[in-house]
Order: structure tokens, then sequence, then C-alpha cells
């Protein structure tokens, strides 16, 4: 069975849950090889031994911390030509697409990026895209090379499937453009407690409708009693009541959670480009002809300053 490249996502060693989803993926259409890089590169092999991979390979230099993406582009280069994959995968953030971008370029292939599942076709591996705004999905493949593909996360459930994870260190040369672009000073985000919005398994976003900055407790409430991320609309975030660090949707972050709670949102088609691929949504909203309930699984017709206190206080009851 043909080697699939999985580009690991871990901190300190710590894998992350997309690159376990990614893993999964892989096994749909070949054996499982990670490529981990920097510090705690070879603590990830358990991680990753559990859940599939057959093989990790590990690489650790200064590089990696001390400028920004081309060592790793260099580093899976490396492990492309040292493996020659039937696909290099790679977790759709935004280094990940940048990485995944720049090693297609070099290998001369087809790209596929926010992938949202993969099978195997006859022709190659075969992924499913939302595309034009959410309002198509595709089914695409690579015509040129060997694909490289970017997976959104919670595309696909975690599994534990037990492999080898025989570690082997990658022999990885640098080139003269690694250094051309150095990390000169990191500042640890504040943490909230709460899940990466990206990665979260629920969501629950406010928008216009919530009306005030003090108001987004209520959405915070709800969302810390499902232990969600949360979320924010363009709107919400232009006016200055939410971070854009928050904001979902076509010129945010583009989020595929299990379930997506949408509190005071129109539906506007920006909006609705970055959560329209979460498996169910629900929507509160007082105007009956808002947009958002043509997308729905759930909606509730209702003033979110009455619904959400009593969905929090129900989410909690029930957990108590």
């Amino acid at each position: 069975m043909a080697e699939v490249l999985v580009y690991v996502d871990h901190v300190d060693g710590a894998v992350r849950k997309p690159t376990l989803e990614l893993l999964t993926l892989a096994r749909r259409i070949g054996e499982p090889v990670a490529v981990a890089l920097g510090p705690g590169a070879e603590n990830t092999a358990a991680a990753l031994a559990e859940h599939g991979a057959v093989k990790v390979l590990t690489h650790d230099a200064a590089e990696y911390a001390d400028y920004l993406v081309v060592p790793k582009v260099d580093a899976l280069q490396a492990a492309y030509e040292a493996v020659s994959p039937a696909a290099v995968l790679v977790p759709s953030s935004a280094e990940g697409k940048e990485i995944a971008a720049r090693l297609a370029v070099r290998i001369g292939s087809g790209i596929i990026t926010d992938a949202t599942d993969l099978e195997a076709g006859a022709e190659g591996p075969v992924a499913t895209q939302s595309v034009f705004a959410a309002s198509f999905t595709t089914k695409t493949r690579v015509s040129k090379g060997t694909p490289v593909i970017t997976v959104k996360p919670n595309s696909a459930a975690v599994e534990a499937a037990p492999a080898a994870g025989t570690v082997e260190a990658l022999a990885v040369t640098f080139s003269d453009k690694a250094t051309g672009t150095k990390v000169t000073a990191r500042t640890p985000r504040e943490s909230t407690g709460r899940p990466e919005l990206t990665e979260a398994a629920i969501v629950v976003s406010g928008g216009r409708g919530v009306n005030g900055a003090d108001n987004f407790a209520i959405i915070e409430a709800l969302a810390d009693s499902l232990g969600a991320a949360v979320g924010a609309s363009r709107a919400a975030v232009d006016a200055g009541w939410y971070p854009h660090s928050n904001q979902v949707g076509q010129t945010g972050k583009s989020v595929s959670p299990q379930l997506y709670i949408a509190n005071g949102i129109s539906g506007a088609i920006q909006h609705r480009a970055g959560m329209q691929t979460s498996k169910t949504i629900v929507a509160v909203n007082k105007d009956a002809e808002a947009p958002i309930f043509d997308l729905v699984d759930y909606g509730v017709v209702g003033d979110l300053f009455d619904v959400v206190p009593q969905l929090t206080e129900e989410v909690n009851s029930r957990k108590g």
C-alpha cells in the first residue's frame, strides 16, 4: 500500500487534534507516515502510532523556532523525496496552507485547500470541498503530480488504530531562503479557557442582534456551559463588540464544528461561507424571515435575550 505523508501540528510534543484527524483520513488512501518537526518532535511518536502512523520522521533544529515557514517546507520536501508518497496531508491552518502551497510549487504538483473529506479514487485521492462562499460542494482531485491537500479541522472523527510508529531521523538540508524571515519576539496568547475556535467541536456565535459588547456575556455563558468556543459575525466585530480573532466568515475564520449555534445573526452569505460546513446548525433570531433559517437544522424564532439564558440554564441543570 502507498504511503501518505502527514504533517504533524504539535506543541512541544503534544499532538493537536487536527493531526489525529488527518491520520484517520490518510488511512483511507494509504499508510500514514508522520513528519514531526521542532522541539519535542520525538515525543509525538506514541500518540501518532496509536492513531495509525506506521512511521514517524522527526527532525529538530533551531531554525524551526527562529524563522518562519521555509525551514518546515525544506523538511517536508526532504520527507517527500525520501518517501515518494501518494499524497501529502497538512492541517488547514494559516501556516499549514502556506507550507502546503510552497511545497506544491517546489514539487510541481497540484494543491487542494480546505478539504472537508477525503476518499480513495481510481486516479488518486478525491477531496470534498465547499466552494464559492459555501454555495457548492465539489469533488476534486489533483491532475498533476503528487496531491498536496490541506484539510479543515473537524472534518473526520479521531479513530484509534494502533500501528508500529517506528521513529526515524529525517535528514534535512536547509535552503538559503530558510533564514530569510526571522522571528524577533513572541507574545503568548491570553488563555480564555475555551477551545481554539477553528478546532472546537461546538461553536456559539453572536451577531448584530447581541446589541453590545457587554451583552456578549450571554453568549459566553452558553458557550461555557457547553464547553464551546465563542464566535462573532463581522457586524459584531466591526462594531467593536468582540475581537477580530473570533470572527467567523469569509473575511474571518472558517469553522466546521459538530454543532454551531448562531445567535442574533441574520445569515449573510459572507458569514455562511465560514460556517456552512458545520454538521448541525442551530439559530436563534427574532426575525422569522432571516436568511439564516434557510440553512439551519433547528431554528428558534425568538428574542435571544430570552432564549439563550433559558438554554444555558437548561444545559447547566442537565449537567448538574
